[in-house]
């Protein structure tokens, strides 16, 4: 049972009151937390109830004995970071993106299976309520074949000052967003053999791309096209929701402002709120994001519980990520990309 886990968690910075809270919410306990910052640390100790704390992590492993480790820091640590659980056998989870190169990607991946041990990448987007009901509508076959899709997310909100490690990376959109958008494009459509992109920077104080539209041929001969920027002018600000439209041989769907999901099928235009809940520790807007997370660790417990693969495993996300190199290297010469096969 979920309940019987403990759970070790490394990083304790913006986005990790979100984990802390779902693991409280699922009952798993929170053996320790680890931060380079100690005042971070202990902070998040005290607020989520966590047995202890930590500055460094490989004697958080050793001395807390956590059943399984939930990394949340920034992407350059994820591969050293996954190292030290796969030699302590311990099944992890990884915060998106993945890894600095795709490289990296595949190390860890090959580190983990030769441990015998369970990688998840927490790819939240895959599991929020409104882009999860999209997929149910698919599935049922309502809409025919899908032809084309565009997912969209455009914002001008403010995500940088937060995270003020952003306006250094020269990789930077297509890795902290887009990879969400790309992998909702493989969920709903499959494989894409063929990348195209063109990059843009708005913002003069950020060293990479802040905008980008990427078009996908499916191997099922669909085409996605995928667009998202962090500088948006559009008002209302519709942050963080993210638009979808796909057409096929026998119907729609539109996931539009509002969690409003549009469903039209033999000529008839069904509509449905597929807003996600207000949990006791979520709030709008960002509750779409943070119940996410919550059923995102749901379904690693489940897997881990069952033996099985996760559904955003540390392989399955090779197949996002080598999405996101083919859109730098399209953007960079301006000619369509064959992605990397896993």
């Amino acid at each position: 049972m979920p309940g019987t886990y403990r759970v070790g968690v490394i990083g304790c910075g913006f986005f990790a009151p979100n984990h802390l809270n779902s693991w409280n919410e699922l009952g798993v306990e929170i053996a320790a937390v680890c931060d380079l910052d100690e005042a971070k640390a202990k902070a998040a100790a005290e607020r989520f109830k966590a047995a202890r704390w930590f500055t460094d992590a490989a004697t958080m492993l050793h001395e807390a004995r956590p059943d399984f480790v939930d990394i949340i820091t920034t992407m350059p640590s994820h591969r050293p970071l996954v190292a030290l659980c796969a030699r302590e056998r311990l099944p992890v989870i990884v915060q998106k993106p993945f890894a600095p190169t795709y490289a990296d990607c595949v190390a860890m991946v090959d580190t983990c299976k030769a441990a015998g041990v369970a990688l998840m990448v927490h790819e939240n987007f895959r599991f929020q309520a409104p882009l999860r009901r999209v997929r149910e509508v698919l599935d049922r076959g309502v809409i025919g074949t899908p032809l084309w899709c565009r997912i969209s997310f455009r914002t001008g909100y403010d995500i940088k000052t937060g995270q003020p490690y952003l306006f250094n990376e020269e990789r930077f959109i297509v890795l902290d967003l887009g990879i969400h958008v790309l992998d909702i494009a493989r969920f709903y459509l499959g494989e894409a053999d063929s990348v195209f992109a063109r990059h843009q920077r708005v913002d003069p104080r950020v060293k990479g791309e802040d905008m980008a539209t990427i078009m996908l041929g499916h191997k099922n001969g669909a085409t996605s096209i995928v667009d998202f920027t962090y500088e948006s002018r559009k008002r209302p600000d519709l942050f963080p929701q993210t638009l979808v439209t796909i057409e096929g041989t026998k119907g729609a769907i539109d996931l539009g402002p509002g969690f409003q999901l549009g469903v039209t099928a033999n000529g008839k235009l069904t509509v449905e709120n597929a807003a996600s809940p207000l949990r006791s520790w979520t709030s709008e807007p960002w509750h779409v994001a943070q119940d996410s997370v919550y059923h995102t660790q749901a379904h690693w417990l489940a897997r881990l519980s069952e033996g099985r693969e996760p559904e955003t495993s540390g392989a399955d996300n090779l197949k996002t990520y080598a999405l996101a190199e083919a859109a730098y290297g399209s953007a960079a010469t301006g000619q369509a990309v064959k992605p990397v096969e896993s």
